[in-house]
């Protein structure tokens, strides 16, 4: 039996449409947004002086690069150099 993770490393349990715990009943102060460098940073600010925040950023990913021989007129593919993480057939 495994002993389930604690502390900043533990999985979250998201699930869409869930309730963030610990916000319901709080006044909001104030909201602001602003984009930075391509991230989106939004923070609630409640009248309790405590504060959520969330960090949004899209990422470029290589899926995959490839030498290919086009000689024939067909993509024959010669060597993969680089696959994405998330394909482990490497």
């Amino acid at each position: 039996m495994k002993k389930p993770k604690v502390g900043p490393l533990a999985p979250s349990k998201f699930a869409p449409g869930h309730q963030c715990g610990g916000l319901q009943g709080k006044v909001v102060e104030w909201v602001e947004h602003k984009l930075e460098e391509r991230v989106l940073y939004i923070q609630v600010r409640f009248t309790d002086r405590t504060e959520v925040s969330w960090r949004i950023a899209t990422r470029m990913t290589n899926e995959e690069a490839d030498l290919a021989d086009r000689t024939s007129g067909d993509f024959k593919k010669l060597r993969v150099f680089l696959r994405n993480g998330r394909d482990r057939s490497l």
